[in-house]
């Protein structure tokens, strides 16, 4: 019997003939050529496990693993494969012997045979552990198995085609394909794993604060399943089904989320941004590296995969229609084979499976992306605003930084989704455009037509859209810069019953928003309307055209051209969405890039070191400017040398540039002339206390460890003890944003104790005892700074006189400029100013006689046991019992609530037009949260961080102005799309009701399950969101603090795991609607080749070819429209989370009644009035005439946000201005005068005298002397009323405390005891 029983080709065309049948799996050729090749690589595997497993010494269980799913499918496929091989061979090869007629001959049973024994010995050396058979075996082993697989397949298609019939052997040829492949991708995850572990030890990966070991090995156990899942379970989203299962069994909660894989972390990807673009800064030909390339540089890989899903999508997408025609020529009569009909619907339903898995990857990996983008730039945000230059603060409020975070960073993260749509579209739409062609010839050309019209129609729009965006940016800025001053500021307003008059304000500056938030709602609109019945145009163009030219028309060109116009007509659709998000995208980048541009600080280089350096701090002749402009400086021509160990002090009126030049030393004002140098570790103490959300020992630690010794100390140093003795957890006590629940002494004391805990070598301390009484003010000074800080350099910023004859040294200031620096003595007996500094402070005191003869200072033992009794190791208390309590949040299903409150408000529902409604609803929420939020008690904002409040008038506020109307309006209309689809797909073939009806109750059991956990991610997504905002408004407030202490990674840090925690039920939320939606495409994929094959199955004419037609067309939309109209609802459930936070904070329990009917006033009530302006003596009363002259807009000068471009005491003249212009009849003065030198404050006292004599003046006050000519006198201790009388009769009662508190501050006025 011979090999092939003939002879292969004939003498004439050899070498063509065996070209040929190289390629013909039916042939004797091709299989001894297969024969061969499988030989070859059993031969080389065989020697490859005879030589590798003795070696490795191992047992059997030792030998075999199979590590991953992937890894098991790969292997069990392949062995099944090739046991079936193996079976059909031996088949062959008895047939070959039992009957007469060669059957087979032996060709066919051999290359069967070899093929079967290569698959099995492949399967056994693939399921043996990797590192006994070399990692580059298992790299390059699977690439010879495709490229063999490859050519078998091919043979038998090129077979298939050729005899139009299909055999066992070739479907085994082409499954062998997928198996390879299978074997390929996991020998390539392998080495990326490897690569991954050999990489895990890469500086750049480094948290900035490493923990202990353990800690990390904790953390690493809780990193979300998706960084350790397979190739199988990233595919099918298996690794969410935990959490899916979690969040349907009970709400999910904060500690339910598990930590981001470390690629997503916002550390790593900052670390990878700006190494990448530190990288072009220093390349020659990137000057000015471009934000958005570095961008693209970093992500290019993900951007390419993701690219390369999304056109396989679109290609598998686009098979439909031609299996479309396929199908309608089967059932004509037309097919190629007995059964293409079965093998067309199995194809259908593999292409749509095939679809499914890369769109849905393609979105979840473009979503991954934008998470990753977006967590890097809010980083980068941060990170630059704790370097912003002051020119720069004048500019980039912190109401606009925080917009940058919470609004701009998140629309750019959602452009990566989108950006494939912008070129998808166009290709899907040339594909489309081809089939056309096809199917209907030249009439294409008025479909392209009319797309070409639809585009050029939108194209001016779209600048528009570009402007009316940036304005809108713009004005959202301004109205939450106004909006953050008011509820920073709300006592105040609360006080001055200020709230009617800002709260209009505020509404004014919404209006504008309104104007152009209306703009460029009505232009999408208009985009919406114009794609989505572009569609329509299209077929009724192309059927005209059709009618016209006389182009016949069938059930086969019909179908496939109303099939390809249904796939293209929802990207076509998308493309005002395309559009928006683009603009949106471009705009945010644009106000990012500009602030990550914007001027930083110089970094004055300090020196850390400090030992054998006489002089830390040395200025020769510098000059300063916050304006940074060397013709109008702040400070001039300073010289100053500060030996270490030196006590300094700076006085001088208000406005002088005191607090400016300690400003100077921690490198926080331009210099524009000079050179300065500080050497060592500063502590700083701000003249407004800045005090962190947190208890009293996070704030006094601040970052450092715990050394009990040294904090009980500290604690008795401030005078804290019996502070912390009433309050009600100690220091475990939380404190209030700002420190609302501290007094003012209180907070600078915890302020004193923070620096006083770091030892550092220098303290800049700018009046930190005008917050507090005499006595306690002559204990600091003494247990502080001439005990604790007995060795250290001290610059001490003050208006009491009394300390100051123990300085080693006095800076008089005047005008930005030290006029004279001299010891106490020198400057009393030759310095005119600073003699009547301490004139005006004997005045003040009314003391004839203050002794020149000042004792030196007093020293005092500490005793540490004193402070035992302090409340700092108490069982931490619960959240629920502090002053800040955790953020309120919906759990469960909130069912159509939302919904109908977003619908109902202005009777929204009933209007027609989409951008109305939108506006109407916006304008009806956002008028119900202001007034909710202005009525508020002041308990709210007390125990209420701004950034809870902040995160919902900004990105809260954006989504229901932008997004939540046209999530309403696409949701119903794909909704309707889709069930429309489904029905006609029932009318035309009955039988797929039986599939049909349990899809849909499985697909809405399957979205309730989903949206058990995506609900809970969206809120939890809100709640982080705040903390967020909040951590960056705190750290904003305190820059100059921080930056002092040298504590910015600390911060930086911190705001990297907020990020990473509120990215974490983000990525959760956009991964559970890809798990979900392609658990329901497979479903309709599945109806859809059920239907197929029913028709196939029925003999020929059961159907006609329209009917056929009819039925796929509207099924092979019925996928993209079912997947378009669940992702619409998902988005909207995810969107109206926003609604139901703003509604959260519009029924905020109201203070009493702002308007009592029966104490109005009669109605013609006032019955005439006027107002007059004469010169500014105001301004003159207030002391503040000069300040104002001296600015170059006078009146009309800028006051930045907080006033901080004025000092301090010139805020508080601002206050008083105020006050004497509101003619008021109660005036309440809270420390009005305590950070004013005693000069000014003498002149106003005098001023309040006069000015208030008929009003009643209630005085809250540390300097005595402001209290003693008032009528009655209030005394309190420990929160409680001791005392209530004249003060002439408090100072005659015998233990008065009113009187001991007059008689030590006269006592250690007159006497020094300092």
């Amino acid at each position: 019997m011979s090999l092939c029983g003939s002879p292969i080709c004939s003498h004439q065309d050899v070498a063509s003939c065996a070209f040929k049948q190289i390629f013909d799996a039916s042939t004797c050729t091709n299989h001894l050529a297969a024969t061969g090749i499988a030989a070859l690589l059993l031969f080389a595997l065989a020697l490859q496990l005879f030589v590798k497993i003795p070696k490795s010494r191992a047992s059997a269980r030792q030998l075999v693993t199979l590590s991953s799913p992937l890894h098991s499918s790969a292997v069990v496929f392949s062995g099944t494969l090739g046991l079936v091989y193996l079976g059909l061979g031996l088949w062959m090869l008895g047939s070959g012997f039992n009957q007469d007629a060669s059957a087979y001959l032996p060709h066919w049973w051999l290359v069967t045979a070899c093929q079967g024994l290569n698959l099995i010995l492949t399967s056994f050396a693939f399921s043996i552990r990797p590192r006994f058979l070399g990692a580059a075996f298992v790299r390059f082993w699977p690439v010879l198995l495709v490229l063999y697989a490859a050519f078998i397949c091919s043979s038998s298609v090129v077979d298939i085609v050729a005899e139009k019939a299909l055999t066992v052997k070739s479907c085994l040829d082409i499954l062998s394909l997928p198996g390879a492949i299978l074997m390929l991708i996991y020998g390539i995850r392998h080495s990326h794993d490897e690569e991954g572990h050999g990489r895990s030890g890469n500086g750049l990966y480094k948290p900035l604060n490493t923990e202990a070991d353990s800690e990390v090995a904790d953390s690493d156990s809780q990193v979300t399943p998706f960084a350790k899942a397979g190739f199988f379970s990233r595919m099918s989203f298996w690794w969410l089904n935990p959490l899916m299962k979690m969040g349907y069994e009970k709400p999910l909660e904060d500690k339910d989320m598990p930590l981001l894989g470390a690629t997503d972390r916002a550390q790593n990807q900052y670390l990878v941004f700006m190494e990448k673009l530190n990288r072009e800064k220093q390349s020659p030909s990137h000057a000015t590296p471009s934000f958005f390339w570095t961008i693209v540089s970093c992500h290019k890989r993900a951007i390419l995969v993701s690219g390369f899903c999304a056109l396989l999508k679109v290609l598998t997408l686009s098979t439909g229609p031609i299996l479309l025609k396929a199908f309608i020529n089967v059932s004509l009569g037309k097919g190629s084979f007995k059964y293409e009909g079965f093998v067309l619907a199995a194809v259908m339903f593999v292409c749509k499976f095939c679809e499914s898995l890369s769109q849905r990857q393609w979105y979840f990996r473009t979503r991954r992306l934008g998470l990753q983008v977006r967590s890097f730039l809010s980083a980068a945000i941060y990170k630059k605003q704790q370097k912003l230059s002051n020119a720069a603060k004048m500019k980039h409020s912190s109401g606009e930084i925080m917009n940058y975070v919470t609004v701009d960073a998140y629309r750019i993260g959602e452009f990566p989704y989108w950006f494939h749509q912008t070129w998808t579209t166009s290709v899907q739409l040339c594909i489309a455009l081809a089939i056309l062609y096809n199917a209907v010839g030249a009439a294409m050309l008025s479909s392209l037509v009319v797309i070409i019209i639809t585009v050029l129609c939108n194209a001016p729009l779209a600048k528009l859209q570009h402007k009316y965006q940036s304005k809108l940016m713009e004005a959202q800025d301004v109205r939450l810069k106004a909006m953050t001053e008011s509820l920073v500021h709300m006592k105040v307003l609360k006080l001055y019953a200020w709230e009617a008059h800002f709260k209009k304000v505020i509404e004014g500056l919404r209006e504008v928003e309104y104007k152009w938030l209306t703009a460029f709602q009505l232009r999408r609109a208009y985009n919406s309307f114009l794609f989505w019945s572009s569609p329509v145009l299209v077929s009724a163009a192309t059927f005209l055209t059709c009618y016209l030219l006389k182009i016949p028309l069938d059930a086969s060109n019909v179908f496939t051209f109303v099939a390809t116009l249904r796939l293209v007509q929802d990207p076509i659709r998308q493309i005002p969405d395309v559009i928006g998000v683009v603009i949106q995208a471009k705009v945010a980048f644009t106000r990012i890039s500009k602030f990550l541009d914007a001027p930083e600080l110089n970094g004055q280089a300090r020196k850390k070191y400090y030992v054998g350096i006489d002089y830390p701090i040395a200025m020769n002749s510098c000059s300063f400017s916050w304006d940074e402009n060397p013709s109008k400086p702040t400070l001039k021509n300073i010289n100053l040398a500060v030996k270490a160990g030196e006590k300094v002090a700076i006085c001088g009126e208000v406005g002088s540039g005191k607090s400016t030049l300690l400003a100077a030393v921690l490198g926080e004002v331009p210099k524009t002339e000079g050179t300065i140098q500080v050497c060592g570790k500063i502590a700083y103490i701000s003249q407004n206390a800045w005090i962190q959300t947190g208890t009293v020992q996070d704030n006094i630690l601040f970052g450092s460890p715990m050394d009990r010794e040294r904090y009980h100390n500290t604690l008795a140093r401030c005078s804290l003890v019996k502070d912390l003795e009433m309050l009600p957890y100690g220091d475990c006590t939380q404190i209030g944003e700002r420190g609302v629940n501290l007094s003012g002494g209180q907070k600078q004391r915890v302020q004193l104790a923070r620096a006083l805990y770091q030892n550092a070598d220098i303290y800049l301390l700018d009046d930190p005892f005008s917050a507090v009484d005499a006595h306690t003010a002559t204990s600091l000074f003494n247990e502080y700074v001439m005990s604790a800080l007995s060795d250290k350099t001290v610059l001490l910023v003050t208006h009491q006189v009394d300390f100051l004859p123990v300085f080693d040294s006095i800076l008089l200031m005047s005008d930005g400029e030290v006029i004279r620096s001299a010891p106490y003595q020198d400057l009393l007996a030759d310095c005119e100013e600073f003699k009547d500094l301490v004139n005006a402070h004997k005045d003040t005191i009314g003391v004839s006689d203050v002794s020149n003869n000042i004792t030196t200072r007093r020293s005092k033992e500490v005793s540490v046991k004193e402070t035992d009794g302090i409340h700092t190791e108490s069982v931490k208390p619960s959240p629920a019992d502090q002053l800040i309590k955790k953020e309120e949040r919906e759990t469960g299903d909130a069912g159509v609530k939302p919904y109908m409150l977003y619908l109902c408000q202005n009777k929204g529902l009933l209007s027609l037009a989409v951008v109305i409604l939108g506006i109407q609803t916006s304008r009806s929420l956002f008028s119900q949260l202001l007034n909710s939020l202005f009525r508020a008690p002041m308990s709210f904002f007390d125990s209420t961080p701004l950034g809870r409040v902040l995160s919902r008038v900004s990105s809260d506020l954006s989504i229901v102005d932008l997004d939540v109307p046209f999530a309403f309006v696409f949701s119903l209309g794909a909704s309707l799309n889709a069930y429309s689809n489904l029905g006609v797909l029932a009318v035309v073939t009955w039988q797929v009701l039986f599939v049909s009806v349990p899809m849909i109750v499985l697909a809405i059991r399957l979205q309730r399950y989903y949206l058990a956990s995506a609900k809970e991610l969206m809120r939890i997504n809100g709640t982080t969101k705040s903390a967020l905002a909040n951590h960056l408004g705190e750290s904003i407030a305190g820059a100059i603090t921080i930056r002092a202490f040298e504590e910015e990674d600390r911060f930086f840090a911190k705001f990297f795991d907020l990020v990473d925690k509120n990215a974490s039920p983000y990525f959760y939320n956009f991964a559970s609607t890809e798990w979900l939606i392609q658990r329901l495409e497979i479903m309709s994929a599945a109806v859809l080749s059920f239907s197929a094959f029913v028709m196939a199955l029925l003999p020929q004419g059961t159907f006609s070819p329209g009917f056929v037609g009819m039925a796929l067309s509207y099924g092979l939309s019925l996928n993209m429209s079912f997947v378009f109209s669940i992702q619409n609802q998902c988005n909207l459930a995810n969107q109206i989370i926003s609604v139901e936070r703003v509604n959260q904070y519009m029924d905020i329990q109201s203070e009493a009644a702002e308007v009592v009917e029966e104490n109005r006033p009669s109605p013609d009530w006032p019955q005439d009035g006027n107002v007059e302006l004469r010169d500014l003596k105001v301004l003159d009363k207030c002391q503040l005439l000069e300040a104002v002259q001296e600015k170059d807009q006078g009146l009309d000068s800028h006051v930045v946000e907080d006033g901080s471009n004025w000092s301090m005491g010139q805020r508080q003249l601002f206050c008083l201005g105020r006050a004497l212009l509101r003619r008021c009849r109660i005036l309440v003065l809270d420390e009005a005068t305590a950070s004013i030198d005693n000069a000014t404050d003498a002149v106003l006292q005098k001023t309040i005298r006069t000015e208030f004599k008929y009003c009643t003046v209630i005085t809250v006050a540390h300097r005595i002397p402001t209290v003693m000519d008032c009528d009655m006198v209030l005394a309190m201790s420990d929160g409680r009323i001791v005392e209530y009388d004249k003060p002439t009769k408090l100072m005659e009662t015998e233990g008065s405390l009113f009187r001991k508190l007059v008689n030590e501050y006269w006592s250690y006025t007159s006497n020094g005891n300092i």
